[in-house]
């Protein structure tokens, strides 16, 4: 008979096992179906505005090759940017 209860005196009792048993496990419940928190009218209208500006910078380009600069052209590429991030933020999780 053991006079304690102190781990390094309970025969046969591995370490791991006595470590996992002061730390119980927590099981979170299931969460469920994630809600639908963006306006699909709002990213469709986006993603056509992304579409007609991205064709846009195709003809700019163009004419950047002929030695004009579309002064509009960093305006777009800034637009086409913000829209794709915040496209991109809304839809990839």
């Amino acid at each position: 008979m053991y006079c304690c209860s102190a781990p390094w005196q309970v025969p046969n009792a591995a370490p791991g096992k006595l470590e996992i048993a002061k730390h119980p496990l927590v099981v979170d419940s299931p969460s469920g179906p994630q809600t639908q928190k963006f306006d699909p009218v709002t990213l469709r209208e986006e993603a056509e505005e992304l579409a007609t500006l991205a064709q846009s910078v195709q003809t700019d380009v163009s004419q950047v090759v002929q030695g004009k600069l579309p002064k509009e052209i960093g305006d777009k590429l800034k637009r086409i940017e913000k829209l794709a991030k915040h496209l991109r933020a809304e839809l990839v999780p």
